[in-house]
């Protein structure tokens, strides 16, 4: 309990209606920052004593773009639900939704701007004005703008979008830089090129999920972190609920995910091989003549290789079944098939996600209900444009370890955790003389710069959002604040007006509101005819208050055809993977956890949430099949190192059965350094040692292609879990589709207060 001394207790308990309870005088004293038990002089807007008032918002917890209504209470944010009306979730929300309340009363927040007062990386950071901060800052900016040299400057930023992205573009130009990269580790870099190679789209189409009678996903984690999770899920409940046409789902992965345990069927193919089973499916709807277009001479030749003899021997699924799942696809209508992280981070990734957009046009799937239907342009930016890959971030650690880079300016991004150690990205940014981070927390990547001006929270600030996986329609929303700010931070936008102004290049917005309303009154002005208000501050009322906009432009998809090219350079490449199999006998597979990428490691309530197929919770863990463990001499809650040719990372052993023998599987979001109390030195981070391979036709890391090995140690722990046995007892509740052979960490827990 902490130290609270007699003449404090007497103030709380005479404080009149506060209560004496041991667990009040706890809640009291350790609030952060002190709070004062006095009347409001200005009570804040909407005030009301002891009524709940409801804003409509938009998440900023992933790049999904969920609406969300968000119950304030006496100037307190309380709750945070779905916003019934936005096409996007339709009143649902995740869990990490739910979870935002902890990044606006997160203790480890940053609470106003800080500088470095010791070397870098070292927390030796003290307490400083903005005043002196932006001035800081602007003086760096200045003298690299007005030597003509600004392309010394980069900015780096969590995928963006909205007018804030838009702001971001115009004072990257203003000081003279075209170094504006958006990262975000789990960005589908592979499926915007296999989408753009194929139908010749810049932008995802919608998967339509909630009216297929048939799915066949590979690799795509549907339910729990593939592009739109909420909204994938809305659309698999209504596709189960549809009685005697109820939609039969198929996962194609070589590790059973949350949607490959909702699935009807789960197919272990060997990884990589994902693409090379699409093809083997597509030249069986070709041949056996499900298939009549005036183009099927040039698919017979394309797909020629890829029989069910020679496909079977390659994935490790029977023919049998291979040409059950070709023959139940192509009789279903609509069908779908999708491809998610599983298969798309390999290093023929854009291959393979190529491979199973051309099994939906031989399927009939493109511009259908149920299948694969184009999305109309965003009516407000998004970050794909600039959207940075493994490819683009090694290339600028190339270019900060030569000396080309004299500021970076951080907001929001932690390249350093999510980059493998073989990028030495850490290194890099050594190099780079002046370092400026704009997050609201410290983190790993926050920890090198020399000044940081912290941001609000997504629930402190106005932003807009413009999702760029879509619903067949164009849509917007606009976050606006809940809550006034909390601490001495400012929002992201406001802090870069204020360093253009300083810069002299001023922006036509005196703050990132100003921005937000301009760039909505020119959708208004374009959408004159579909709004039924009279004016645009009645539309803008009218837009906050529902905290969504749609308009219903579908766009016709009935006339798509492949050109030639396309189609001759369709063909998938058996997988490359690092380090010797003899050596190196296990692939390793990394996957989003319930911290997703790892920024949502310092939320306790996602700490405390169980992992869907593991229960596991508060840690890191390795899954591996019962026979792999067996054969090793392992059991569950055995320590292991598990080495990379790049170096090991340590976990206890998780029996798993429903993964393929040769492959093993770590959650990402663990293993910070430096991310406050609730993650810092928390389980492994198992990105650390992968290779550093590429997939060439996307840029990206291909972080489902490095082998490892696993060498036990003799410790053992014992992991935390919510569930008991990890073994169905004789249930038989996993089955899989093939051949027989496939069939903790802490004394310490803290707690975070959010006020009631």
């Amino acid at each position: 309990m902490p130290n609270i001394d007699r003449r404090d207790f007497i103030k709380l308990v005479g404080a009149g209606g506060v209560g004496v309870g041991a667990g009040v005088v706890l809640r009291e004293s350790i609030k952060h920052p002190r709070e004062h038990l006095i009347p409001h002089v200005l009570a804040p807007e909407d005030y009301s004593s002891g009524v709940a008032t409801w804003y409509n918002s938009v998440c900023s917890m992933c790049s999904a773009g969920c609406g969300i209504s968000v119950r304030t209470r006496e100037g307190r944010a309380k709750k945070i639900e779905g916003n019934p009306s936005h096409a996007v979730n339709q009143g649902r929300l995740c869990a990490l939704g739910q979870a935002g309340l902890q990044v606006l009363y997160n203790p480890d927040r940053l609470t106003g701007p800080l500088l470095q007062s010791a070397d870098r990386g070292a927390d030796g950071f003290t307490q400083i004005t903005w005043e002196d901060g932006l001035t800081r800052v602007a003086s760096q900016l200045d003298v690299l703008r007005a030597a003509g040299r600004g392309n010394r400057i980069a900015l780096l930023t969590r995928g963006v979008g909205g007018h804030l992205a838009e702001l971001l573009e115009s004072f990257a130009e203003g000081v003279g830089t075209n170094r504006l990269f958006h990262y975000d580790y789990a960005h589908p870099h592979a499926l915007y090129a296999a989408n753009e190679r194929f139908f010749g789209e810049q932008q995802l189409p919608y998967y339509d999920l909630s009216n297929t009678r048939h799915l066949l996903s590979f690799g795509a984690d549907y339910l729990a972190g593939w592009l739109s999770p909420v909204h994938h899920s809305l659309g698999f409940a209504n596709s189960r609920h549809g009685g005697d046409n109820r939609g039969y789902f198929v996962q194609i992965e070589p590790r059973m995910s949350p949607s490959g345990a909702a699935a009807d069927e789960w197919v272990p193919a060997k990884p990589g091989t994902e693409g090379i089973l699409a093809l083997g499916l597509a030249h069986h709807i070709v041949a056996s003549g499900h298939y009549d277009g005036d183009d099927i001479d040039e698919w017979k030749g394309v797909l020629s290789p890829y029989t069910l003899e020679n496909v079977a021997e390659e994935t490790d699924v029977s023919e049998s079944v291979l040409r059950r799942l070709a023959e139940s696809f192509a009789n279903a209508s609509p069908s779908l098939a999708i491809g998610g992280d599983g298969a798309a981070n390999n290093s023929n990734g854009v291959d393979t996600l190529v491979a199973i957009n051309a099994l939906n046009y031989l399927a009939g799937n493109v511009g259908t209900a149920g299948g694969v239907v184009f999305n109309p342009n965003p009516a407000g930016a998004t970050s794909h444009d600039h959207q940075a890959n493994y490819r683009t971030l090694a290339q600028l650690a190339t270019s900060a370890r030569n000396g080309d880079i004299d500021v970076l300016i951080l907001n929001d991004a932690n390249p350093v955790f999510t980059m493998p150690i073989a990028s030495e990205f850490k290194a890099a940014l050594a190099r780079i003389p002046f370092i400026v981070s704009l997050s609201s927390f410290m983190d790993e990547t926050s920890a090198l710069a020399n000044v940081v001006l912290p941001s609000h929270s997504y629930l402190e600030s106005w932003g807009d959002a413009f999702p760029e996986h879509g619903v067949g329609f164009s849509i917007g929303a606009v976050s606006q604040p809940v809550i006034a700010p909390l601490y001495d931070t400012k929002a992201t936008g406001d802090i870069v007006l204020d360093l253009a102004r300083r810069t002299g290049n001023p922006m036509p917005w005196d703050s990132l509101e100003d921005c937000i309303k301009d760039g909505w009154n020119k959708i208004y002005q374009q959408n004159t005819s579909d709004t039924q208000t009279d004016s645009f501050e009645s539309f803008w009322t009218a837009l906050l208050k529902a905290g969504v906009w749609g308009e219903k432009n579908h766009r016709s998809n009935d006339s798509f055809r492949p050109n030639a090219s396309a189609i001759a350079n369709i063909g998938v490449d058996v997988p490359v993977f690092s380090g010797d199999a003899e050596v190196y006998p296990f692939v390793l597979q990394p996957f989003l956890s319930t911290m997703h990428d790892g920024r949502a490691a310092n939320l306790p309530w996602m700490q405390e949430l169980p992992d869907v197929m593991t229960s596991v919770v508060y840690g890191s863990w390795v899954e591996m099949n019962p026979k792999t463990a067996e054969n090793l001499g392992l059991a569950e809650g055995d320590l292991v190192d598990i080495e990379s040719t790049e170096g090991s990372v340590r976990a206890p052993i998780l029996v798993y059965p429903a993964i393929r023998p040769d492959v093993i599987a770590m959650p990402i979001g663990q293993g910070h350094s430096n991310y406050g109390r609730y993650a810092s030195n928390r389980g492994t981070n198992p990105l650390e040692i992968l290779s550093p391979l590429v997939d060439e036709s996307s840029g990206n890391l291909a972080s489902n292609a490095t082998r490892v090995k696993v060498v036990a140690t003799g410790k053992h722990i014992e992991i935390v879990k919510t569930s008991g046995k990890s073994r169905d007892l004789g249930r038989d509740i996993v089955q899989t589709t093939g051949d027989s052979d496939h069939t903790a960490q802490t004394n310490s827990i803290p707690i975070m207060v959010i006020p009631t």
